[in-house]
């Protein structure tokens, strides 16, 4: 369990000395810029994860409201880093399906708050639970499942 990586690859403006304006314009790693930036972990556990953000404009969908893909592709990054921190393997594995039952909308500013639960690690398949809630009044905004392969390293 490697809860220092998990915090370091969360936490991109800790460990980053670039500011807003270098990462806007920079296409490399352009998927963690656009979804992760701003990410805050407030707590790690064996098989949970817990993390925080203000919402900004980046993640609104037309209809200004937090971007459906955007929770999803949440749902894959801590889901998978939950996953991470029960198995001791150096990767978090391979997508096999992501699911996102919306239920809410949350806007630019409000504070949301991303819990990743880990339900199964088998062999070679791993279940997580992700729910965002906007953490002023609790309420639930959207609860994705994310079921990974875990890859199995050669014998030989």
């Amino acid at each position: 369990m490697d809860f220092e990586w998990v915090k370091n690859y969360l936490e991109k403006t800790r460990t980053s000395s670039a500011s807003s304006n270098d990462i806007d314009s920079t296409p490399s790693k352009l998927f963690e810029a656009i979804i992760m930036w701003g990410l805050k972990l407030d707590r790690i556990d064996h098989g949970r994860v817990i993390c925080s953000m203000k919402l900004p404009p980046r993640l609104l969908n037309v209809d200004s409201s937090l971007h459906g893909g955007a929770m999803a592709a949440l749902v894959d990054v801590i889901g998978g880093v939950a996953i991470r921190t029960v198995t001791n393997t150096t990767t978090t594995g391979v997508s096999m399906e992501i699911n996102v039952s919306y239920l809410d909308a949350a806007y630019v500013g409000d504070e949301i708050e991303i819990e990743a639960n880990v339900l199964r690690v088998g062999k070679v398949v791993a279940v997580a639970t992700v729910e965002f809630r906007n953490k002023k009044n609790g309420k639930t905004i959207a609860q994705g499942r994310h079921t990974k392969y875990l890859a199995v390293s050669s014998k030989l």
